[in-house]
């Protein structure tokens, strides 16, 4: 993401001249990847100038508003609605806070008791824009009206996230409601019906009338809808309520009867009107006056319009990204939604509509003389309702009959938008289950043949996603379709060509998931042809125009990596697409595009979980330099690839110390969690295999990278025990080069070595270490540090607190492994193979430590059972042949007892009581070997069960 680019656009918002064109560039670039973060960038940047901070803020606070949280697909779609990506929102928690105090004062946000300023200036100004108004409002002419829509924009902005009481009192308020009732009453002039349909909504009078509804419906839905207002708001929201709102409600009512009567009406003012209504529907007094009106409300805008049939005449693929990929959250979803979500909250508030509204669509599609436009709108109202429907018993055992009664002939009707409803509908109701296998049967022949056989390309469309909702939702469906599924991918694949469409993506996707094993000998041609659909993509002129091309090519990325992940066992297939997958990554590294770093790197990632061939090897060239310009805040999503790397081809990552040294600048650079991360995989995985004799001497230059990291302060006890864990794991490797390093290391301006403040630090920090392989890490640390043959003298003043470490980590342990146990149920199983004379004593065993729990409980809380995310990248110590931390530690504790006494007692003599028990217990626990150790940890499951 260019910051230039989106700072450009921000300032052109503020030019009169510019704004349009910068709101679209704005508008196609909020959905990629790093366009929040880099917002927050501009916010933070002083060099930047005020003004465009300030609509960086603001464009910031709406997109969090609207796309931070996760959500469900609206009732009937397959694409889950636009949120803000999970990398992007992690960044903004990182510098959300850095931000706010970076931030100028006139841009922070200001509570409501803050305000004082601004309402004191308001109580001067909003009565004489109030004045000016409803001066105005006579006056009809286009200058008139622009600042009548610059007044109700700045009354918005007072009312919108808080109503100043004070400010606005009852008499203030029905001044205002007068206002806006009568802009929403009066007729736009007839003159603008000469100007072209997909202009009008730009035209001022409009706008008017949008922003009128943005205030009659926020002051409706935030302040005036008792139980539902905050405590300060109740007595407005029941003075709203008598006063206000029926009122409004026939107006907009009229708004909406003005639209069936065929006059026009945009489609934003439209479905703000829907949104009020809908908003009515909790209160008795407004659905009294609407009860009457749903149907004639919500039936025409459902029906298939003549603005449709142009669309899908002239432009069916148009047709499709505009009725098909419906975002329900969008302030600009078409009024049909609008109405789809009207009917749907009504049939859940209301119980008559349900009743009302089936019977309805019942006559219609039973007559054969209705107009079969009127079917349509019959079947878009049973399909809005179809998840009401399912869990209502009455309706449910007859939907089977509804769908083999009216939608399956409908599935071959001549009219396409009808055979396209049909399958919609179908999509809906997948989830159904089928009493008559023959239906199911007839409902899975009938889609997949107008996905495969139909000419008209939106029916193709819904049909492959109705096909693929039955597979998911039918374990029948999938049968009948395996014998088909070559030619059904194929046509897929014919589709996402031709349409571009980004739910085809997701169709695929599933499909192949579902399929894995057929789709196995047609991989590398759907890889192919999906990567020439993504190549045409980015290098079409509307590519850099377009969001919804990058939404696309993002998708086809998806898919590729679904096919490569389903294809892991399939070891020649696998070899057979990396060829493909390397043109694809080659292209976007080429361009650069910066948005698809994540998905070309999983890609990457997939093609060496088996073997790394030399093609991959060199692409870690290509990607180190790549890397060195744009953008290491990407080191996340390549850690896995570079896991792969020293893991999966740890001999020819040796045989080049250039592979070394690319891996160890990269981690130099990035110096955070994941890049020390993989340093200590490198260090565990290469020991024994010389990389101290690799030149450059690796491994001192890796504990130094982290040593000196420590030096600069960490705030962050997860970054410090990380930091100490590279260092530990190079004790580990070869103690006497650790040992020299930290004595040839000295804190900036001071000839002390750094030898003391390592052991302290890591003494201090033992309680931070958490999961399973940090601990055990740590323990087999401790325990080589005991037996060091040269003790550093900080060692010496540190005795007493060696093996209260080692205790605490072991209890955390113990705790781990129980808690572990709980989730797999083969290891539990093999408790009941146990001689019934063990499971005395384990009994025994367990009711001795039961007495101890409520005070472990002081050292360690619930996180300590979890793993770190860090975990997942796996080293030799985690394998099942790995080091036994308990074994290891044992031996050299035993060791240092029978070659050091003296320093044998140092250690042990400050033990408690209670700890030389746990000690005891780790040396029993030893000596019963693997087998009773799992005996003893399902022993445990008791207690974590009982927290």
């Amino acid at each position: 993401m260019d910051p230039n680019r989106i700072m450009t656009a921000l300032k052109g918002t503020i030019d009169p001249g510019l704004r349009r064109a910068a709101e679209t560039e704005l508008n196609q670039s909020f959905k990629i990847i790093n366009f929040a973060p880099t917002l927050l960038q501009v916010i933070m940047s002083d060099m930047v100038e005020f003004p465009v901070r300030q609509a960086a803020a603001i464009y910031l606070k709406n997109m969090v508003s609207q796309y931070w949280q996760d959500r469900e697909p609206a009732p009937g779609q397959v694409t889950f609605p636009f949120n803000i990506h999970e990398n992007d929102r992690q960044q903004i928690r990182e510098h959300i806070v850095e931000a706010v105090i970076q931030s100028p004062e006139s841009i922070r946000y200001k509570k409501p008791e803050e305000r004082g300023p601004l309402l004191v200036a308001m109580q001067l100004f909003l009565p004489r824009v109030q004045a000016l108004l409803s001066q105005l409002l006579p006056d009809v002419t286009a200058a008139s009206v622009l600042i009548q829509k610059q007044i109700l924009k700045i009354f918005h902005s007072l009312v919108q996230f808080s109503l100043p009481l004070q400010l606005i009192n009852n008499t203030v308020m029905t001044q205002w409601m007068e206002i806006l009732r009568a802009v929403m009453d009066r007729d736009v002039p007839p003159e603008t019906l000469e100007v072209d349909e997909d202009d009008r909504p730009e035209l001022v009078w409009w706008k008017c009338k949008k922003w009128a509804l943005h205030i009659i419906t926020r002051l409706f839905e935030r302040y005036g809808s008792p139980g539902n207002v905050t405590k300060e708001y109740c007595e407005f929201a029941d003075f709203f309520l008598r006063t206000y709102a029926v009122g409004i409600q026939q107006v907009l009512l009229k708004v909406v009867d003005e639209h069936r009567q065929r006059r026009y009406v945009t489609p934003q003012v439209l479905q703000q009107s829907l949104n009020y209504l809908s908003q009515g529907l909790s209160h008795s007094l407004t659905w009294k006056h609407m009860k009457p009106h749903m149907q004639e409300v919500v039936f025409p805008l459902m029906c298939y319009r003549d603005e449709d049939d142009k669309l899908w005449q002239e432009d069916p693929y148009e047709y499709i990204r505009v009725k098909f990929s419906k975002d329900l959250y969008d302030d600009h979803a078409l009024p049909a939604t609008a109405a789809q979500s009207l009917l749907s909250k009504a049939a859940r508030k209301r119980k008559e509509v349900l009743p009302q509204m089936m019977e309805f669509c019942h006559q219609t599609l039973m007559s054969p003389t209705a107009d079969p436009r009127r079917k349509d709108g019959a079947l878009h109202c049973i399909g809005a309702l179809a998840e009401l429907l399912r869990k209502k018993r009455l309706y449910r055992e007859q939907m089977e009959l509804m769908l083999q009664n009216y939608v399956f002939p409908l599935l071959n009707s001549p009219l396409g938008y009808l055979r396209a409803r049909s399958c919609w509908v179908l999509h809906c109701f997948s989830p159904l289950r089928f009493h008559d296998e023959v239906s199911l049967r007839n409902a899975v022949e009938l889609v997949k043949q107008d996905l495969i056989a139909d000419k008209e390309m939106p029916v193709k469309v819904e049909a492959a996603i109705a096909l693929q909702a039955l597979v998911s939702h039918q374990e029948e469906a999938k049968r009948y379709i395996r014998p088909y599924v070559r030619p059904v991918m194929q046509e897929l694949l014919h589709i996402v060509k031709e349409t571009e469409n980004d739910d085809l993506t997701n169709v695929i996707q599933k499909m192949i998931c579902e399929y894995n094993q057929e789709v196995a000998t047609i991989a590398v041609d759907m890889t192919q042809n999906l990567a020439e659909i993504f190549m045409r993509v980015l290098q079409s002129e509307e590519y850099e125009e377009s969001e919804d091309k990058t939404v696309m090519a993002l998708g086809i990325l998806s898919t590729i990596d679904t096919i490569l992940t389903v294809m892991e066992d399939h070891k020649e297939i696998t070899q057979q697409l990396e060829g493909i997958c390397l043109q694809v990554i080659g292209l976007v590294l080429q361009k650069p595009i910066i948005e698809f770093y994540e998905e070309i790197l999983s890609l990457a990632f997939g093609l060496t979980c088996q073997s790394v061939s030399p093609q991959m090897w060199q692409l870690l060239g290509v990607l180190f330099q790549v890397f060195q310009h744009d953008c290491f805040d990407y080191f996340t999503d390549l850690m896995p690839l570079l896991h792969n790397y020293v893991t999966v081809d740890t001999d020819m990552l040796l045989s080049n110390p250039k592979h070394l040294e690319v891996i160890y600048t990269m981690c130099k650079k990035e110096a955070e969690c994941h890049a020390a991360k993989l340093l200590e995989v490198i260090v565990l995985q290469c020991r024994g295999r010389g990389i101290d004799q690799v030149r450059p001497r690796v491994h001192p230059l890796f504990v130094e990278a982290v040593l000196e990291r420590l030096t600069r302060g960490v705030k962050t006890s997860e970054l410090r025990t990380m930091c100490l864990q590279v260092a530990i794991a190079g004790l580990y490797y070869n103690p006497p080069l650790l040992v020299h390093t930290l004595e040839n290391m000295h804190f900036p301006n001071s000839d002390q070595p750094i030898t003391a403040h390592f052991i302290n630090q890591w003494m201090n920090d033992t309680e931070f270490f958490l999961g399973l392989h940090d601990r055990k890490m740590c323990i087999i640390g401790l325990s080589v540090l005991m037996e060091l043959p040269s003790r550093p003298e900080a060692l010496e003043g540190v005795a007493a607190q060696v093996l209260p470490s080692v205790l605490l980590l072991f209890l955390g342990l113990k705790h781990l492994y129980a808690s572990r146990l709980l989730h797999k149920p083969d290891l539990m199983a093999r408790a009941e193979e146990i001689p019934s004379d063990e499971d005395e004593v384990t009994e025994s065993r367990g009711g001795e430590e039961d007495d101890d729990d409520e005070d472990e409980d002081d050292y360690w809380d619930e996180e300590g059972l979890e793993g770190t995310p860090l975990e997942e990248y796996s080293t030799p110590l985690d394998y099942d042949n790995g080091e036994d931390e308990y074994t290891f530690f044992t031996a050299a504790l035993l060791r240092v007892q029978t070659s050091d006494t003296s320093w044998y007692q140092k250690l042990t003599a400050p033990l408690s009581d209670e700890q030389k028990k746990q000690l005891q217990e780790i040396y029993r626990t030893t000596r019963g070997g693997s087998q009773n150790r799992l005996i003893k940890h399902i022993d445990d499951i008791n207690m974590v069960t009982v927290w």
